[in-house]
């Protein structure tokens, strides 16, 4: 299998930057099987290097409010996208996003962090910073990212406790 981590995300906006640092961390120390590209604030800049190299898999990494406990891991449905769970801080929707990137990778995955603090000039939380680090921690141990818990799934837990 080949996949690509494309990571979105702006390292100024504190909890923003948590896909950023994931692709940090991927290049210092990457998982097998997938290569990484972070495609910042405006991923929509770098789909044509996700066409060119043609993955079978695209997973798609952003700070998404969810509604959940700050640091929160999940994948989010295509038609939750469509819902803006987003921080909407890049210039193209990431339901346009994945859209675009399904025409041409046969497999895309979109998970989302909960972030805390999204401001200007923000530090990245200690929370959002354990998240990002735990999701490398999975991608190094070959851990398949469709099997982390849906946004529905968290909330029913959520409210179960």
């Amino acid at each position: 299998m080949t996949g690509m981590v494309l990571t979105v995300g702006n390292t100024l906006m504190g909890d923003d930057g948590a896909g950023p640092l994931l692709a940090e961390l991927l290049e210092a120390r990457p998982a097998a099987g997938w290569t990484v590209l972070d495609g910042g604030a405006t991923p929509e800049n770098v789909t044509y290097v996700v066409r060119a190299e043609a993955p079978e898999r695209v997973l798609l990494v952003d700070a998404a409010d969810m509604r959940l406990p700050p640091g929160t891991v999940c994948r989010i449905n295509e038609a939750d996208v469509a819902k803006q769970f987003l921080i909407n801080t890049h210039a193209i929707p990431l339901d346009v996003l994945i859209a675009s990137l399904r025409e041409t990778v046969p497999r895309v995955t979109f998970v989302g962090i909960q972030p805390e603090v999204v401001t200007f000039f923000g530090d990245m939380t200690p929370a959002v910073k354990a998240a990002v680090e735990g999701l490398h921690r999975s991608l190094l141990l070959g851990t398949d990212p469709d099997d982390l818990p849906t946004v529905a799934e968290r909330h029913d837990q959520t409210a179960m406790t």
